[in-house]
């Protein structure tokens, strides 16, 4: 959690900064993210197969077979952003004005979208090692790691993009430089740390095919679940877009701050849930694993439904620190209301979710997402907003019948799935003898 709170905190120094260049950088950057989220989503889906992987070797004991699944998952990573890296520096501008934005949010859009990419690798490399830490029980040192990386982001998209530290003034360019660095920073750390037998994860020469499939196994529907919401996100900022530019960034600014006080601790109640549940699971101990996913689903109710709903009244003055232009300030507030308001239900969603997860059932959370985004986010915002005639209050309202849907589905799928044998049948097949673990 704390891990994230700084990462989102980077996020939200980024959106203070660009807000302070202008309303048109906060759309070009926002709708540039729309496109950088695909590489996070590729990295996460396969950091997903590294953690379950992970987490379930390390509670068998099998630290032959886990360093191998580590080193697949780090080596597939780094090759999947390759296609990413090419698409910015060649397509970065087109990309940014396909979803209808005026001549100079294209231009600060694609700048930025270019320089951002360019490190999908690195970013790749970064989440996957991370989460293969984490599966082992060790949240301290990727920590560590993206507390220096974070910090350092933090102080270059402010010195970089507004001129301040004896910095050039790079503006939204900045920004995207310092997101830059901070990835491929990450990622090399995190790989020495690996390397250099500072963590129980090490490296392995890759042979088995069965891991092979296996991460793809695990890691394919979590990839297509993230690949779904991001789809689902360019209609519907396009959607928004026609209510106005000042809509879709209170869009922006609203969920940026629900995000910075909700977002790390959902985050790591899902990598808590994982972990415990893989480990148990690992351990022989299924029973113990499902009591252990629900008890986590339960704090993240009581911890973060109670600060959503602390977020939906005093929304207005925490968007008012992000953003001052009296029309954004209005819609930016309900924005954060509708994801305050339906916090318990995506925590719940996120917990459940590393919980099956952690049980390599990635499966049901993609169709979770999938019906979600598309029937609630999508499909009722459109319907209400634009046919029914409610206008951005049509948004509002799919923002949170999204996430109670999302929550449903998940909750029935860890309390009825099978997922404790498939757990137990994927660790048979790939074997490896149980080692003393400390």
């Amino acid at each position: 959690m704390a891990e994230q709170t700084l990462r989102t905190l980077m996020r939200t120094v980024d959106v203070v900064v660009t807000a302070a260049i202008s309303p048109a950088a906060v759309v070009a950057v926002g709708l540039a993210d729309l496109y950088a989220r695909f590489p996070l989503r590729v990295g996460l889906g396969l950091g997903g197969g590294a953690i379950s992987l992970s987490s379930q070797d390390t509670g068998r004991g099998a630290a032959a077979t886990r360093d191998e699944a580590v080193t697949q998952a780090i080596a597939l990573g780094a090759l999947a952003g390759i296609p990413f890296a090419a698409f910015g520096a060649l397509f970065g501008p087109a990309a940014i004005r396909l979803l209808g934005a005026d001549p100079n949010v294209v231009e600060l859009g694609g700048t930025y979208l270019a320089v951002v990419l360019l490190t999908a690798p690195a970013r790749h490399v970064s989440l996957i090692a991370a989460r293969s830490l984490q599966g082992t029980g060790d949240t301290r040192t990727p920590m560590y790691v993206n507390a220096v990386s974070n910090v350092g982001n933090i102080v270059g998209s402010v010195g970089l993009g507004l001129g301040y530290f004896g910095l050039p003034e790079l503006g939204v360019v900045g920004v995207g430089a310092a997101t830059a660095g901070a990835n491929v920073f990450t990622a090399v750390v995190l790989c020495l740390a690996i390397a250099s037998g500072y963590t129980a994860a090490g490296f392995a020469r890759p042979e088995s095919a069965v891991i092979t499939k296996q991460l793809f196994v695990v890691s394919t529907p979590k990839i297509a679940e993230g690949m779904t919401s991001a789809l689902a996100e360019f209609p519907f900022n396009a959607l928004l877009l026609t209510f106005g530019t000042n809509v879709n960034a209170a869009f922006q600014i609203g969920r940026r701050a629900y995000q910075q006080v909700t977002g790390p601790l959902s985050r790591g109640y899902s990598v808590a849930a994982n972990v415990v549940v893989g480990q148990a699971l690992g351990e022989g101990d299924p029973k113990r694993a499902r009591y252990d996913g629900w008890a986590v689903a339960a704090l993240g109710l009581v911890t973060v439904g109670t600060i959503g709903v602390a977020l939906a009244y005093f929304a207005r003055p925490l968007v008012a620190l992000l953003a001052d232009d009296p029309e954004t300030l209005r819609y930016g507030t309900w924005f954060a209301r509708a994801y305050g308001l339906s916090a318990p239900f995506l925590v719940a969603f996120v917990a459940l979710s590393g919980a099956l997860q952690g049980a390599s059932e990635t499966r049901v959370p993609l169709v979770a997402r999938a019906t979600g985004m598309f029937g609630f986010l999508l499909g009722f915002s459109y319907v209400a907003g634009v046919t029914l005639g409610w206008g951005v209050s049509g948004a509002y309202w799919g923002v949170a019948l999204a996430n109670v849907w999302m929550a449903a589905v998940v909750a029935a799928g860890f309390h009825y799935g099978d997922w404790a044998t498939r757990a137990a049948d994927m660790m048979a097949e790939r074997g490896g003898d149980a080692e003393p673990t400390d």
